[in-house]
């Protein structure tokens, strides 16, 4: 997480260290510790450290990702360190505004009746336009404890920020009042009720300044030892702490990309353009008709393709078998007249499920179609890079899944450049079915597809994020590592729990939403394996369920077309179950959660149909497609032309399974009209994630 740095070097109140609290305090040293401040933070992941002594300048802040500073104060006012001043010294305050200005986090804890402490925090705070007015805020209204200075402070509802993310209420003590001449990059947090005096002032103002972040709270001893605990302070601290060590993960989440040698290797581009060129010779089947086309040029072009393999080869030097028998059945395509090919022993060759280490590149050659892509088995040519960190090894221990590969792209040929984002063997063009040994899924891609269009709903739907959502949708390697996560246990879940008719297993005919509830179940499966990943510490069980929710919510339903869009589905289904509970709401064109309804609402989806699964075991397949519809028409509403909706009296059940089928509308669950405002604002959006990369 974060490197946060908490100023103790100019006479400050507020100590982390205890003994340096009791000796400030010794009848109450919780009165003058910021010690549960720091343990709060570092319980969530952040590394705290103290600048103890000397000026805070660009060296003291080079690892730093968030300042703190305390309220500080002459000693004739308060109990305090007693070391330093408390007055910043010019080059401090200049390096603190660089300091932010390049991407850091700052919070400013002020007080009430704020000038007579003798501090310059007012020098430092308008820099980023905000001064902290000489008040004390006091409301017998909305205060805490019948204590008429103990102030419950307002959250503003529109802000960028969800800053009030599981809050219910925060209490501030004897509280100053705020004052902003900042720009639109600004936003208040809180204010003062009306009943207050004064009223509706501000309380906590968040700055944006060029990269960096800042926060002036006009109160310092929420989080002191005695007062944290009460009520949502300690969440309001992790919540604003990290907004502003967000600053730099977005400044800095797109800058460090992975060297890619394939962009502007001869070998590889000259594979990639022989290949194109092969495409307008083929058939749907990969054949290629000789009285139409060349068989003299086709026979070139294939020599070109043996050659840039035989060229790449020593870069791949663990797929020699490999190399060797997708050159042949390559040569038997050709001396076959260019047939349908069969690309069979090579595939049984290609394996990189046994080569399940981080950074393992391998090229794959077949005749092949691809997944939400090409329905051809074109020619094409892949080169790939295994992500498999220690952390995920570990992890697929638990959750084992032999066959489960998670990739990234370097190159690939054009059908590749579409929706598709895993690659399966299925997908070769085989004599006979080959047995299945892995499954890739582009893990980069589908990171980078979810971030672009998560990022514009929160846009578009005015939708305030926590600081862990943003950090997700903000940093495309963190979103991959929970991608990939993710789908280790949605992989395996597919062959796990109640399966009466599961459409993954069994290769029949179905309707659509039999595979939308089947996907379904496997996300909410996952999300639900998240509460027990946190219960054992994992960092990424949190961002899981976001991107389980954002990508399904925000994504899926408006993706591909309106033909039995079985994802699109599963997305509908969690928004209508989510609005129908009230975890969720959309009212004035804005989304919003209500978090602690959010997860017990997924887990009740999950329930609900896991007990439809279960009893499906009871039921004829046709009556579990009929329950299921029922379910999923409980929540969704059919077409208004739809033949299932009128009932199975005006099915013909007596018929062949498939008359069933056919009876189903290509958008027999159409999108409702907060889809439709998605999908109509962000079709542009959702046109450029087609072949995406990192």
């Amino acid at each position: 997480m974060a490197n946060i740095l908490i100023d103790q070097a100019h006479n400050q109140a507020w100590a982390i260290d205890a003994d340096d609290a009791t000796r400030m305090n010794p009848a109450n040293p919780a009165d003058a510790s910021y010690g549960k401040l720091a343990t709060s933070l570092e319980a969530f992941g952040h590394k705290i450290a103290s600048h103890k002594t000397g000026l805070i300048d660009l060296a003291a802040l080079s690892e730093v990702d968030l300042l703190i500073i305390p309220h500080a104060s002459a000693d004739e006012w308060e109990k305090t360190l007693g070391n330093g001043s408390p007055i910043l010294a010019e080059t401090e305050l200049a390096a603190i505004e660089k300091f932010v200005a390049d991407g850091g986090g700052l919070l400013i804890l002020g007080e009430t009746e704020q000038p007579k402490y003798g501090n310059n925090f007012n020098q430092l705070s308008e820099l980023f336009g905000i001064t902290i007015a000489n008040a004390t805020v006091q409301d017998p209204e909305r205060s805490f404890k019948d204590v008429a200075t103990w102030i419950r402070p307002e959250f503003e509802r529109h802000v960028e920020s969800d800053f009030s993310y599981r809050v219910e209420g925060i209490c501030l003590y004897r509280a100053g009042a705020l004052e902003s001449s900042a720009t639109s990059d600004s936003e208040v947090i809180m204010r003062s009720s009306e009943s207050a005096n004064p009223k509706a002032a501000p309380l906590g103002i968040a700055v944006k300044h060029q990269t960096g972040r800042v926060i002036v709270l006009a109160d310092s001893d929420l989080f002191g030892d005695d007062s944290i605990e009460d009520l949502d302070n300690r969440q309001f601290l992790l919540n604003i702490t990290g907004w502003l060590a967000n600053a730099r993960v977005v400044a800095n989440a797109d800058l460090a990309k992975k060297s890619n040698w394939a962009l502007t290797d001869k070998n590889w581009l000259k594979l990639q353009a022989t290949v194109e060129a092969l495409r307008p010779m083929q058939a749907k089947d990969g054949s290629i008709n000789t009285d139409e086309h060349s068989s003299e040029n086709a026979s070139k072009l294939v020599d070109d393709v043996l050659s840039s393999i035989e060229d790449l080869a020593p870069k791949f030097a663990h797929q020699a078998e490999y190399f060797a028998a997708v050159k042949t059945d390559i040569e038997n395509w050709r001396s076959g007249g260019f047939g349908v090919p069969d690309y069979y022993d090579s595939l049984q060759l290609f394996r990189p499920d046994l080569n399940r280490r981080n950074n393992v590149e391998t090229l794959a050659v077949f005749s092949m179609y691809t997944q939400n892509g090409n329905p051809n088995r074109n020619l094409e040519a892949l080169v790939i890079n295994t992500f498999w960190p220690d952390w995920l090894a570990a992890k697929e221990q638990k959750y084992n899944n032999p066959a489960f590969i998670p990739i990234e792209f370097l190159a690939f040929t054009s059908a590749y450049d579409t929706n598709s984002a895993v690659f399966f063997p299925e997908t070769v063009a085989t004599r006979e079915v080959a047995t299945y040994f892995w499954g890739g899924i582009f893990c980069d891609r589908e990171a980078a597809r979810f971030r672009m269009v998560s990022k514009a709903a929160k846009e578009l739907l005015y939708l305030p994020l926590p600081a862990d959502a943003e950090r997700l949708i903000s940093d495309q390697y963190l979103a991959q590592e929970t991608y990939v996560l993710w789908d280790l246990i949605h992989d395996r879940t597919h062959s796990r729990g109640d399966l009466p008719f599961d459409p993954f297993m069994i290769k029949q005919r179905m309707p659509f939403w039999m595979y939308a509830l089947e996907e379904l179940r496997c996300d909410l499966s996952t999300f639900r394996e998240t509460l027990v990943l946190d219960a054992e510490g994992d960092r990424l069980a949190k961002y899981m369920r976001y991107a389980i929710l954002f990508d399904r919510l925000f994504r899926f339903p408006i993706t591909g077309d309106r033909v039995r869009n079985y994802d699109g589905l599963g997305g509908q289904i969690i928004f209508a179950h989510l609005h129908k509970t009230g975890a969720l709401q959309w009212t004035d064109n804005r989304l919003a959660f209500d978090w602690d309804k959010v997860t017990q609402a997924v887990v009740e989806l999950c329930e609900q149909v896991e007990a439809l699964y279960h009893d499906g075991i009871n039921r004829s397949r046709l009556a579990q497609w009929i329950a299921a519809y029922e379910f999923v028409s409980g929540l969704v509403q059919p077409h208004p032309a739809s033949n299932w909706a009128k009932g199975a009296d005006h099915l013909p059940t007596e018929g062949e399974l498939k008359e069933m089928v056919n009876l189903v509308l290509d958008d027999e669950f159409p999108l409702n009209v907060f889809y439709d405002t998605l999908n109509r604002n962000l079709s542009d959006v959702i046109k450029a994630t087609k072949g995406i990369t990192a």
